[in-house]
C-alpha cells in the first residue's frame, strides 16, 4: 500500500490530509508527452489533471462515507496507480460495505454529467468550433467510465472486491469473506496479468501485479482471522468497535519486557514486569479501547 513516505503534502479539506507521490510527476511527464490527437501538449496536460480530480474525488467519497458510519478517515495518498484512502470503518459488514461502494457512486453520479455534457457540445457543434476542448471532455467522458468499470472489477482490493468481500461478510462472516474474495482475487487478476500481456500494456502490467500482492496480502490476513476466530471466546467483555468478544490465551505482548499474557485475565497489566497498559488492542479489528469499555453491563 502506498505511504506518505515519498510524498509531498498538497492540501488539507474536510480533515483530510492528501498527498502526492513523486512518481506521480514521472507518470505525468510520461503521458504528457506522449503523441496525442490535441493541438499542443497542455491539452495533454489538462487531461491528466482531470483524472487527478476524478481520482481524488473518488477517495474523499471513500473518506466521508467512512466518517459518516462513525469510522476514521483523515489521510488520502495519491499516486500513479490511482489513490488510496486511509478509511478505517468500524469492522461491521454494513459500515464497510457503505465506506467502500461510496467511492464508485461518486463516477456513477459524474457519469451522467459528463455523458450530458459531452452530448449537448456533439450537438452543438463543440467539434468544430472548439476541438481541443471538445476532445478533452470526450476523453475525461472515457476515463470516468474506465475507472468506474475497472474499479467494480471483482478483484481484492479493488472497489469491487472489497464490495463483495462486505456482501459475504453478512452470512459468512468477517474471515471466511476476506479469504473468499482474496481467493476470487487472485484468480481474476490471474486473468488480469494475461490480458496485459497479451495487448503489451506495461502500465496493465505493473498495475496487475500490484494488485496481485494485495490479494496474497488478503489471503494471509483472512488466513490469521481464521486461526483467531476458532479460539474460544471470554464472556463478560466485547470489542467497543466490532462487538466482538476478545480470545482467551496469552495472545498479547508486552511492549517492555515482550511477555506474553492474557490482558483480561491480569487487568490490562504485565504480569512479568507490572507495565499497565491503558489501551487494550482487539485481535479482530485492530482497534485499541481502555479496559473498562470493554466490559459488558451487569443484567
Amino acid at each position: 500500500m502506498p505511504t506518505r513516505k515519498g510524498s509531498v503534502k498538497l492540501f488539507r479539506l474536510l480533515g483530510v490530509d492528501v498527498y502526492l507521490h513523486w512518481a506521480w510527476f514521472v507518470a505525468f511527464f510520461y503521458f504528457t508527452s506522449r503523441p496525442h490527437a490535441y493541438s499542443n501538449y497542455g491539452w495533454s496536460a489538462l487531461e491528466i489533471l482531470s483524472l487527478f480530480l476524478i481520482v481524488l474525488t473518488h477517495e474523499f467519497g471513500h473518506a466521508l462515507a467512512c466518517r459518516s458510519v462513525g469510522g476514521g478517515a483523515n489521510l488520502i495518498v495519491l499516486w500513479p496507480l490511482g489513490g488510496v484512502a486511509y478509511v478505517n470503518p468500524p469492522q461491521r459488514p454494513g459500515a464497510m460495505l457503505w465506506s467502500i461502494a461510496a467511492g464508485p457512486l461518486v463516477n456513477v453520479a459524474l457519469t451522467p454529467l459528463f455523458f450530458g455534457l459531452y452530448y449537448f457540445g456533439k450537438h452543438h457543434g463543440w467539434a468544430d468550433a472548439a476541438p481541443d476542448a471538445f476532445l478533452l471532455l470526450r476523453n475525461v467522458t472515457i476515463i470516468n467510465t474506465v475507472l468506474l468499470a475497472f474499479n467494480l472489477l471483482p478483484v481484492y482490493p479493488l472497489d469491487g472486491g472489497q464490495i463483495l468481500r462486505a456482501l459475504l461478510w453478512f452470512p459468512f462472516g468477517r474471515a471466511n469473506s476476506l479469504m473468499a474474495a482474496s481467493v476470487i482475487g487472485i484468480v481474476g487478476v490471474v486473468g488480469l496479468i494475461a490480458v496485459a500481456v497479451w495487448a503489451g500494456d506495461t502500465w496493465l502490467i505493473i498495475m496487475a501485479v500490484f494488485i496481485a500482492l494485495n490479494c496474497w496480502g488478503g489471503l494471509m490476513q483472512a488466513r490469521a482471522l481464521a486461526k483467531i476466530a476458532k479460539i474460544p471466546r471470554r464472556e463478560g467483555f466485547a470489542c467497543p468497535s466490532c462487538r466482538t468478544a476478545p480470545p482467551l490465551g496469552e495472545l498479547w505482548r508486552c511492549g517492555q519486557c515482550k511477555t506474553a499474557f492474557d490482558t483480561f485475565a491480569t487487568h490490562a497489566a504485565c504480569p512479568q514486569c507490572g507495565a499497565q497498559y491503558d489501551l487494550t488492542q482487539c485481535l479482530d479489528c485492530g482497534e485499541r479501547f481502555p479496559m473498562s469499555a470493554w466490559q459488558k453491563p451487569v443484567g
